[in-house]
């Protein structure tokens, strides 16, 4: 699999890494049931796959989802033929029904800490902070600061952000080396394409895409009746993007998307994944799965590379159909 330098000082990284959101289990913000042991069997399947990272986070089942990675990386060389990524900041507040950001520094240290006994390491790879801080009023220099403190203690290798815009990441820059960003990134979410990965690019930061799939929206598979049997505890029954009129439109983008994914043969999945890798500044798109089975639903789209004419008719297709922003 094609490997990309992760900014001007990360890792080369394959241009598809595993996200294990799905796999932290049922909470307030995940996916429904899932099988731990399907779960690490996932995992090892991208892995031999090809495959030489995986994101995770602290909030993902609350801590259940870094157990599970940790778990599936036992016995791997973890720094050398896989990366492991995780993030920081947010805590689910049953009390308040919503995750609370917390970014204070002796917070992200705590956390940091907490993920390193949970993923089984010493070293953390590459720290994220996951979203900016939104109940502590802490300025973002001093939470980049801490994360700063954790690179000279030697406890993660690079640091970076996640879903932050450029006015926040100019000032985490000015202080410290932004080694990466993680914007969301789909044919329904297109908006890092006109701020963020420009900004990236500019400044040797890395770019690690999400949700590629748009959560499941882009994969073909579902259509309103499908949305309709999701579980309770599935978190996209309460996304606007499920909801409508914009679930119409985004079924109507895929519909258009069809016949171009049957003129390249290939599925929906791996043509929804390969349009971001497409975007000029993205490092790695990050795709989600539980199973082994899905994992190879996407994998082809590391090979596939999208010339000119498909993208603008990809481009056509959003703007016939209206759906999404950006």
């Amino acid at each position: 699999m094609d490997k990309r330098a992760l900014g001007a000082d990360g890792p080369k990284i394959t241009v598809l890494g595993f996200g294990s959101w799905a796999v932290g289990g049922p909470y307030k913000f995940g996916w429904g049931p899932t099988d731990d042991d399907e779960s690490i069997t996932a995992i090892s399947h991208a892995v031999d796959s090809g495959i030489n990272w995986i994101d995770t986070a602290a909030q993902y089942g609350l801590g259940h989802s870094e157990e599970i990675v940790g778990r599936a990386v036992t016995g791997m060389k973890v720094g050398e033929d896989v990366f492991l990524f995780t993030k920081c900041g947010g805590f689910f507040r049953p009390e308040l029904g919503k995750v609370v950001y917390d970014l204070r520094p002796a917070s992200i240290a705590q956390e940091c800490e907490d993920s390193l006994r949970r993923l089984g390491l010493e070293t953390i790879d590459l720290y994220q902070i996951h979203w900016p801080d939104n109940s502590t009023g802490t300025q973002i220099e001093d939470s980049w600061e801490a994360m700063n403190r954790l690179l000279d203690e030697g406890k993660v290798r690079w640091i970076g952000v996640s879903n932050f815009s450029t006015d926040l990441l100019d000032r985490c820059e000015a202080l410290h080396h932004v080694s990466s960003a993680q914007p969301p990134l789909s044919l329904v979410k297109r908006a890092a394409r006109n701020d963020v990965i420009p900004w990236c690019r500019d400044h040797g930061s890395g770019v690690l895409a999400y949700s590629p799939m748009a959560s499941g929206l882009l994969t073909g598979k579902y259509d309103h009746a499908g949305f309709a049997k999701l579980p309770d505890d599935d978190w996209r029954r309460n996304s606007a993007a499920f909801q409508e009129p914009e679930l119409s439109r985004i079924l109507d983008l895929v519909e258009r998307m069809r016949p171009v994914a049957d003129g390249l043969g290939v599925t929906m999945p791996v043509l929804a994944v390969a349009w971001a890798l497409a975007i000029d500044g993205v490092t790695g798109a990050i795709v989600g799965a539980r199973t082994p089975k899905q994992v190879d639903g996407w994998i082809e789209a590391a090979g596939l590379t999208l010339d000119s004419s498909t993208m603008d008719e990809l481009e056509r297709a959003v703007a016939d159909s209206g759906a999404g922003q950006g």
